[in-house]
């Protein structure tokens, strides 16, 4: 078990995530991953931002926990700095892991329920507040 840090990014009525594409399966998750140790959720979401991004963020308040595999954090955030999309992480250089693709994307918000983005507990606290 792993806690982890991750961002949700909101903006012009967008949220920025990331399509997983794995063995034909796409689903779309909030950009973030694991806290390592002697970091907090919120440092480990500003350095995840930074590596699957390329953003740097500021962190707002945490709307919504998940306990799955640890416990789950996901902080209001917005970006600061940087380019969306240009995140250099190990996810995108080393493709030797079968993990398949991840692709940072803007979704519409009010397209959010016609798609299959997890966890849906954090997706029906974003449509609430924002939609």
């Amino acid at each position: 078990m792993r806690d982890r840090g991750s961002v949700v990014l909101i903006k012009d009525k967008k949220v920025g995530l990331i399509k997983r594409n794995i063995d034909d399966i796409v689903y779309y998750v909030f950009p973030g991953g694991g806290v390592e140790p002697g970091e907090s959720p919120q440092e480990c979401a500003i350095r995840e931002a930074y590596e699957e991004l390329g953003v740097q963020v500021k962190i707002h308040e945490c709307i919504g926990t998940v306990n799955y595999c640890g416990t789950q954090y996901f902080f209001l955030s917005e970006i600061i700095e940087g380019t969306f999309g240009t995140g250099l992480g190990e996810e995108f250089s080393n493709q030797n892991k079968n993990r398949g693709s991840y692709t940072p994307v803007w979704i519409k918000l009010d397209r959010l329920a016609a798609l299959d983005v997890r966890p849906k507990e954090i997706v029906l606290k974003v449509q609430s507040r924002f939609v």
